[in-house]
């Protein structure tokens, strides 16, 4: 957030260009900062395409708004689970995601940029002889990559529930328990975070009674 443009070009040239080459194009959202002039002129001068994503149409680049809900998900399951430290898993959190299984490509990314699987403590097995674990951190480290592992899952397991929720009818009954859905707003600290990486759904809360055909009185703490 305190980054200026002149950073933000800098970081560009290092994380991206040196790692991967000049972008064909970058699929991004409308942040004032993506928007200006200045990092407008500079893909184009390097003969990037700049493809703005919108939260209205995400059919545009649909599988890039789907893959940004997953990582939300993703992350907000960190917060939860390591609270004020975090942040210092995001460099697990991205070698866990670039080496799980994608559909669309039926791989790896990680396989898909570099033509191999990677070798890391979930695959030691499958792509070289397994050490000895020796230090403390490399133990915590697959430990940690594990547990990230099956936060995707979940999160990919949640996706996969909401479209499925728009192909049958969901009834409950009386006495039932229910998660409820709270909406992000802005400024709003809901359980020590704010934002979009707070919590999505609270509960589970019993249901007390049937208001209409989608309408239910669940049994709310004070």
């Amino acid at each position: 957030m305190t980054y200026d443009l002149n950073k933000y070009a800098e970081l560009y040239v290092k994380e991206i260009v040196r790692l991967h080459g000049i972008p064909s194009s970058i699929v991004s959202d409308r942040d004032p900062r993506f928007t200006s002039r200045f990092w407008i002129s500079l893909p184009k001068a390097l003969g990037t395409k700049l493809t703005f994503s919108t939260a209205f149409h995400p059919q545009t680049y649909g599988q890039s708004e789907r893959v940004i809900q997953i990582l939300e998900d993703l992350l907000r399951a960190r917060v939860l689970d390591y609270a004020e430290s975090w942040d210092t898993m995001l460099p697990l959190v991205e070698f866990a995601y670039n080496n799980s299984y994608q559909a669309s490509i039926e791989m790896a990314p990680y396989e898909a940029l570099y033509g191999r699987k990677c070798r890391s403590p979930i695959h030691w097995d499958d792509v070289g002889e397994r050490t000895e674990l020796g230090p403390d951190i490399v133990e915590q480290t697959a430990a940690a990559i594990k547990i990230i592992r099956d936060r995707m899952k979940t999160a990919q397991s949640r996706q996969n529930s909401y479209a499925d929720s728009h192909r049958r009818d969901l009834n409950f009954e009386v006495e039932d328990h229910v998660f409820l859905k709270i909406a992000p707003m802005k400024g709003v600290m809901r359980f020590g975070r704010k934002g979009k990486l707070s919590p999505r759904f609270i509960g589970p809360f019993q249901i007390l009674e049937r208001i209409g055909t989608l309408a239910y009185r669940l049994a709310l703490p004070p």
